[in-house]
């Protein structure tokens, strides 16, 4: 389903989108849902949970680059800060990760 919601330009550039590589990923206790990444950056490492645990083991993701949107208010879920959004696709009851076409460094800006 589209959304009738525009944004301007300038909204999008308020995205700060970075290749992240994972470096760990763990289940989150008690939840079905939330996996705990590990995921560098280049220039720093975050933590950052996404609700991907139905879909993706932890050990299937070790190593995997994505783009995640890094400059998000950090929240706290099942007691665990997340400090980023990592992007992915949901479609046909499946999702996937979005990833670049070759290797590039941890924290290349997508844009």
């Amino acid at each position: 389903m589209w959304t009738n919601i525009m944004i301007s330009f300038e909204d999008f550039q308020k995205l700060d989108i970075r290749i992240g590589k994972i470096l760990s990923a763990e289940k989150i206790e008690n939840s079905d849902k939330l996996l705990k990444l590990e995921v560098d950056f280049g220039e720093e490492k975050r933590q950052i949970v996404s609700g991907i645990a139905q879909h993706f083991s932890p050990e299937s993701l070790i190593g995997k680059e994505a783009p995640f949107v890094i400059n998000m208010e950090p929240r706290v879920l099942r007691g665990v800060e997340s400090t980023g959004m990592i992007m992915a696709i949901s479609a046909n009851e499946k999702v996937v990760l979005l990833h670049p076409g070759e290797d590039v460094p941890p924290g290349s800006i997508v844009g």
